[in-house]
């Protein structure tokens, strides 16, 4: 449950800052690809291209690689397993040092969250930080992917993929069958029924669907930052018609655990067989992937008898 309530935090909305044209006459330094420095995005100014970028976020970890910029990263945190190639390191982004991420020599670092003040401590160094808070909406992620592709001189890279996103997932949203009532949800972030509400990215997304979400009613007004933890009675009562498991890697849950629960086989989910196992990177990330997990909603919607 902590690794999802650390990359769960409150998104911050970045502004984008723009990055004007000109000519070496205007002392404006200009990329082989076309990209003029200085750059100034989500509050990050480069005054060149970066060539020695270190993620200590996974999210991001996929938005660089996704954009073209994968040769431009020389290390990644121990958590960043996608893509296969991305170098991984043994730098944390749950305890983040300093001097371990200086001694790798970054012209910019990348974070989901400042734990250990870590941006500031970095901004002593003179390293420059960007700050990608975990996402509250798609137009966060898309907004993290533009601020990327401008620091990295991937600009157009990052404006073709966003392109990509909306329109796949506008097409897989459209798909979904017409029904004359909205199906009831529970997604499970860890084996003690830690849940994620409509208020959070995960919930946005459902909410695409038209799905109501069980879990909205224990956390009414967000003192539970959107993640709240359900009792089996609160969830039983709740009685979901769908049930999406996004522990299956980190607790090995998979539908045959859930239905072994006591009590759970009065619920519809588990009674109709509607219990969906998600791949935990996939559904905790906000990057590339949630093409991904808006495909498995959506097919899991489809299975479900109008």
């Amino acid at each position: 449950m902590r690794r999802m309530l650390t990359a769960a935090v409150a998104a911050t909305a970045l502004l984008l800052g723009g990055c004007g044209g000109g000519s070496d006459e205007a002392g404006v330094a200009a990329t082989p690809s076309g990209a003029a420095y200085p750059v100034t995005a989500g509050g990050v100014t480069l005054e060149k291209r970066p060539e020695r970028i270190v993620s200590l976020a996974p999210t991001a970890t996929e938005m660089l690689f996704a954009i073209g910029a994968g040769p431009q990263v020389t290390a990644v945190d121990d958590q960043s397993n996608y893509p296969a190639d991305a170098p991984k390191s043994e730098l944390s982004s749950f305890k983040p040092n300093a001097e371990a991420i200086a001694a790798k020599n970054p012209d910019l670092v990348v974070v989901s969250d400042d734990l250990n003040k870590i941006v500031d401590q970095l901004g002593k160094l003179k390293i420059p930080v960007l700050l990608t808070p975990a996402a509250k909406t798609l137009d966060d992620s898309y907004r993290q992917i533009d601020q990327l592709g401008a620091l990295t001189a991937h600009g157009d890279e990052a404006t073709a993929l966003n392109q990509r996103m909306r329109t796949q997932i506008d097409k897989i949203v459209k798909s979904a069958p017409a029904r004359s009532g909205a199906l009831s949800y529970y997604y499970e972030l860890d084996p003690t029924l830690y849940s994620a509400t409509s208020s959070t990215f995960i919930g946005s997304i459902f909410s695409m669907f038209g799905l109501k979400n069980v879990a909205d009613p224990a956390d009414p007004d967000g003192a539970k930052s959107g993640y709240p933890q359900l009792s089996p009675e609160a969830l039983i009562k709740g009685n979901p018609d769908l049930i999406f498991l996004a522990d299956t890697n980190c607790c090995k849950q998979s539908p045959a655990t859930v239905k072994a629960r006591t009590g759970w086989s009065a619920i519809t989910a588990v009674r109709k067989d509607q219990i969906v196992a998600l791949d935990d990177d996939i559904a905790s990330r906000w990057g590339p992937r949630v093409v991904d997990l808006v495909q498995s909603v959506a097919d899991a919607v489809a299975k479900v008898p109008a």
